[in-house]
């Protein structure tokens, strides 16, 4: 498990993160994992049985976020938009941005909607309400160990989930970002931005999209030495479940969750985080129109 770099290499491009080293060695029991992430069409049916609101359908509470004026306090999600021009790429707050009435009914805004669109990831979508919709569904979310070892394919050590070539034969294999990151999207791979599910080939074990298209929740919580913890250990690891607590020493008071597999934004002159080994990470609370999730069953649980 991991991903294997030189270690001076930058976070950024065409390498895998520091956060993914060292390699080590995992075991995890056997599970049954959804062949694609969770849909829009699928949300729908849970929504309707459940009435349940995302958390970015509902309004911010005052006491969650002190001192914020209350004109802020307004529910919405984090949006990418592509810039007017070439931009260093220093400051993700460039194309991110908060955006009042976005959620996963309206993922780009008030003025978007998912209609005709079914089959495309539900995005949007925070920690609790991908919890909510795996328990409805008689499922959980994936580890970290897990996912990996499912996008993997049966495949070790490898690149990419579908071996060491990025494009084998000139075969697109993901959906990511072409042309010049973040202003343009030429859409060669056959989509500009997101993609409905099951697109591209899936891997050696049935499942679809575990690079590109959409990051995908899981339940570890996030931690950058935690590879090593594991690592000094010894041995291999059992089934592990995350650290206990999270820590990201560039926001330390922000409970983050673990990201895998990468989205429809991912470069290698930005992020190439559609590398199998590499790793992502999320506040909780915090949804975004390129984040959604599939759930994992146990054999012993009852098929839904």
């Amino acid at each position: 498990m991991g991903a294997q770099e030189s270690p001076d290499l930058n976070e950024v491009g065409m390498q895998a993160t520091r956060d993914s080293r060292p390699i080590h060695r995992v075991y995890v029991h056997g599970f049954f994992m959804d062949k694609t992430d969770v849909t829009n069409a699928e949300f729908a049916k849970f929504v309707e049985a459940t009435g349940y609101i995302t958390v970015a359908e509902r309004k911010p509470r005052a006491e969650d976020f002190p001192g914020a004026p209350p004109e802020n306090l307004v529910a919405g999600a984090v949006v990418f938009t592509p810039t007017d021009r070439p931009v260093p790429l220093d400051d993700h707050f460039q194309w991110w941005s908060y955006v009042p009435g976005a959620n996963w009914r309206h993922p780009q805004g008030p003025a978007s909607n998912i209609r005709g669109r079914g089959a495309y990831p539900v995005v949007d979508i925070a920690y609790e309400d991908a919890e909510a919709y795996a328990r409805w569904a008689g499922k959980r979310l994936p580890t970290e160990a897990e996912w990996e070892f499912a996008a993997r394919g049966g495949l070790s050590g490898k690149r990419y989930a579908w071996g060491d070539e990025f494009r084998p034969q000139e075969r697109w294999m993901a959906n990511t970002h072409q042309g010049h990151f973040p202003d343009h999207d030429s859409g060669e791979d056959g989509f500009l931005g997101i993609a409905p599910v099951a697109q591209f080939p899936a891997n050696g074990y049935g499942l679809f999209d575990m690079a590109g298209n959409v990051w995908q929740w899981t339940s570890d919580w996030y931690r950058p030495d935690y590879y090593s913890t594991l690592a000094a250990a010894g041995g291999v690891a059992r089934n592990p479940g995350g650290p206990e607590s999270a820590f990201d020493p560039a926001e330390p008071g922000q409970a983050k969750k673990v990201h895998r597999g990468g989205s429809f934004l991912c470069t290698d002159q930005y992020c190439s985080r559609y590398m199998v080994g590499t790793r992502g990470k999320g506040e909780v609370t915090t949804g975004t129109n390129h984040l959604g999730f599939r759930g994992v069953r146990d054999p012993t649980q009852d098929a839904p």
